[in-house]
């Protein structure tokens, strides 16, 4: 990774580059929430078939290149490459994690 990350935003995002939609489900809270390209995903399972269909569709990973944490939201700055126009694309992974560090909320612009 180019950029340290906490524990479970770095197994989330090795889990996206090797395409394994368990291991980066299980990286959210049961009642987490995805937001991407103007959609809301809620729960595990809805998140889980997010994850599913997208790799499946754009094939993407994500290279770290920035991390800030203000205290509330970990924002990553991502090169996200993959079968989609535009690619590769600099992307904003903002992301708010419970107190044992599970993602409840991702928001991706």
């Amino acid at each position: 990774m180019a950029t340290e990350l906490p524990g479970k935003l770095e197994r989330y995002f090795a889990a996206q580059n090797d395409h394994v939609v368990d291991a980066m489900a299980a990286a959210f809270a049961s009642d987490a929430e995805v937001v991407d390209e103007h959609r809301s995903y809620v729960g595990r399972e809805a998140i889980r078939e997010w994850k599913r269909e997208t790799s499946a569709k754009y094939g993407i990973t994500v290279e770290p290149l920035s991390a800030t944490d203000d205290g509330k939201i970990v924002s990553v700055v991502g090169r996200v490459a993959g079968n989609f126009p535009g690619s590769p694309a600099d992307l904003t992974y903002d992301f708010a994690l419970d107190d044992a560090g599970f993602i409840r909320s991702l928001k991706i612009h």
